[in-house]
């Protein structure tokens, strides 16, 4: 297992204000010398913690189930608290495109670069999906905004709408003095989505009362309106912040023995993908 860290402020040679984050973590597998020429898919991780902090529940347990299915993994951690918009946008586009364009050395398929977000890292991976071409990241990235669209997303009980059963606290840090609601507006996602939105795996659970479930439901529809595919599931039980939905990983407000069928979207996820043809390349090389 190989492990960089990049800062992408640096390598995109940006001005970075002081205390912003914009760190990209990438684990890389060792190749063997049977196969030299592998190339893996890609999974950008995009933790929650309502943009007031970064869970750490959604990081690296998350990282772990991909690596050990054969990704590439790359964890970002964006900056939070007393930053607006477009600041995360900005710093989820540069880890696609810094996945994208460095892909033959770090043995990507750049075709299969996907994205994964939970709760308010879900809306962050949301922006990626449907703003990754907006006039903000052009502006900064130039010529390089070309490379920031992901192939796939995975929306995880994500915070989506900006009226309506909301995760208000999320909006308030992203849109800081909005008084005629024109950020707002603009972060509503499901009305962000349009026919070149990337395709999306999305899952909530009904007894959510952090982020209710209408978000992911409002999502799913405009997904279906625009004609983009997408597969939806929702369950019956389970609440916030379940990560892999396991004793280890789930939010203590929610009973892990109420989570252990929610652990059935792990499976659900990577059927998805595989479909989307998210899979190792097995050329064995010479």
């Amino acid at each position: 297992m190989n492990k960089k860290v990049i800062d992408l402020y640096d390598y995109f040679n940006l001005e970075k204000a002081e205390g912003a984050a914009g760190i990209l973590t990438a684990y890389t597998i060792n190749e063997y010398n049977f196969c030299p020429s592998r190339t893996r898919p890609a999974m950008l991780v995009i933790a929650g913690g309502g943009y007031r902090a970064i869970s750490q529940r959604e990081k690296e347990p998350i990282a772990i189930e991909f690596l050990a299915k054969g990704y590439n993994v790359f964890i970002l951690d964006y900056s939070i608290v007393n930053y607006k918009h477009p600041t995360q946008l900005i710093e989820g586009c540069m880890s696609i495109a810094y996945i994208r364009e460095n892909a033959a050395k770090l043995k990507v398929d750049p075709e299969h670069i996907g994205a994964i977000g939970f709760s308010a890292g879900g809306h962050l991976c949301g922006m990626l999906a449907t703003m990754y071409n907006d006039p903000e990241v052009i502006e900064a990235l130039g010529e390089k905004a070309k490379l920031c669209r992901p192939n796939a997303v995975v929306l995880s009980y994500a915070v989506l709408s900006a009226y309506g059963k909301i995760h208000e606290g999320s909006f308030k840090i992203l849109c800081g003095e909005d008084d005629d609601g024109t950020i707002r507006d603009k972060l509503n996602l499901p009305k962000r989505v349009t026919k070149d939105s990337v395709p999306a795996f999305i899952w909530c659970t009904i007894g959510d009362t952090v982020v209710p479930c209408e978000n992911s439901f409002l999502m799913a529809m405009a997904y279906r309106e625009k004609g983009v595919p997408f597969e939806f599931h929702t369950f019956e039980i389970g609440g916030h912040g379940l990560s892999l939905s396991t004793m280890e990983t789930a939010a203590p407000s929610a009973p892990h023995q109420n989570n252990i069928p929610v652990q059935e979207w792990i499976n659900l996820m990577f059927n998805w993908l595989n479909g989307k043809g998210f899979v190792i390349d097995n050329h064995r090389g010479e």
